[in-house]
């Protein structure tokens, strides 16, 4: 009988720690949580600055392009501008007379 009470009073006493073991375990856990969700909320906010980055530099360039594009356009008519005046400059040949 002895021996019985024993057993059951080591097995309380073993069951208490690891109760406390556990307690110690799942507040651990839960601060490590909140640390995780604290870095992955500073990594959603970094992600979005740097989507709204992106797409600031896909703007940037798109009007660097039409920019460009536009400068050719100009440049191909004061080109073809040049040419005319050019032209109207030199004399008429043999074959315009007749």
């Amino acid at each position: 009988m002895w021996k019985q009470v024993f057993d059951y009073a080591k097995d309380f006493l073993l069951l208490s720690r690891e109760t406390q073991e556990n307690k110690s375990d799942i507040k651990e856990q839960k601060t490590e949580i909140r640390e995780i969700r604290a870095e992955v909320k500073q990594l959603r906010s970094d992600f979005n600055n740097l989507v709204l980055l992106v797409q600031q530099l896909s703007f940037d360039i798109q009007k660097v392009s039409d920019r460009e594009q536009s400068e050719r356009e100009k440049m191909a008519l004061q080109l073809s501008y040049e040419m005319l005046k050019f032209e109207r400059r030199l004399p008429q040949g043999k074959d315009s007379e007749k």
